[in-house]
């Protein structure tokens, strides 16, 4: 059976507008996305705790990404490629448009930590745009920032089993995905219109078809009925375990969150 979440607009005055797609209890192990379009400096320096904060570029991006964490990291995220902060106990990053007036079209994708690696040090991960997997099919061209497909895995070792696809389709063009047993999936419009498993999908903030997790492996069938498109397709496996928010933290006890705020006011994430 599939369940439906909503897509929200957000707008940070002029410089950022995004489609967001908070449903964790839905969603598991990914606890939020935001399809965004970023012009200028955003969010200042914050922390977060007890998931990983994910950034994948679209290559039609006007410019990359400058991100900085309190781990002395200091990255470029280039158009196509992607960046993973496994924030753990605590860490504190910034990430801006490297040229203010130009557009950043990305994904910023929350994705849980398991339980026993939430009090881990934090790392980060990156993966540069020609080391994306491609898969080229009738039709269709895909991405693999994360997971596998057609054959292809993408070399990150991310610490939560999840999968990213990058998925462009030709006018008329279908594709078939598999999705592993045990996997909730489900589908991010990115633009243009989409029919998914029968069901038609619109970039503009229409429900979003989740697929929750079944014990059998089954496919998700994609055509694109009104022009090319773009969609972000993602599966994983469930952690099934409790989320406790405050901010830009969330963890799996109202003990472990209160220590996480307790830490990070006491200077433990570090600075930037």
């Amino acid at each position: 059976m599939t369940s439906f979440a909503r897509l929200r607009r957000m707008n940070l005055g002029s410089q950022f507008h995004a489609f967001g797609l908070h449903a964790a209890e839905l969603t598991d192990p990914i606890l939020g996305i935001d399809h965004a379009w970023m012009s200028g400096p955003t969010f200042p320096p914050h922390p977060h705790a007890g998931f990983s904060a994910v950034s994948y570029l679209f290559l039609d991006s006007q410019t990359w990404i400058n991100n900085r964490d309190s781990l002395g990291g200091r990255q470029k995220i280039l158009p196509g490629g992607l960046h993973w902060t496994a924030a753990g106990r605590g860490v504190v990053h910034e990430e801006n448009p490297a040229e203010p007036g130009r557009t950043v079209h990305m994904l910023q994708i929350f994705v849980n930590l398991p339980q026993a690696r939430q009090g881990d040090a934090p790392f980060a991960l990156a993966l540069a745009p020609q080391d994306v997997p491609v898969a080229s099919l009738p039709g269709a061209r895909v991405r693999i920032p994360l997971g596998e497909f057609a054959g292809q895995r993408s070399p990150l070792q991310p610490p939560t089993e999840v999968r990213l696809l990058d998925i462009s389709l030709d006018e008329g063009a279908s594709l078939s995905v598999p999705v592993p047993a045990g996997h909730t999936a489900f589908v991010l419009p990115i633009f243009g219109r989409v029919v998914v498993d029968g069901e038609a999908l619109d970039s503009d903030g229409a429900p979003v078809p989740v697929a929750p997790a079944s014990p059998e492996a089954r496919v998700i069938a994609l055509q694109a009925t009104q022009g090319a498109a773009k969609v972000a397709l993602f599966s994983g496996a469930p952690l099934e375990q409790p989320v406790h928010w405050q901010g830009p933290m969330a963890l799996a006890s109202p003990e472990a969150l209160h220590r996480a705020l307790s830490a990070y006011q006491r200077g433990e994430f570090g600075q930037i």
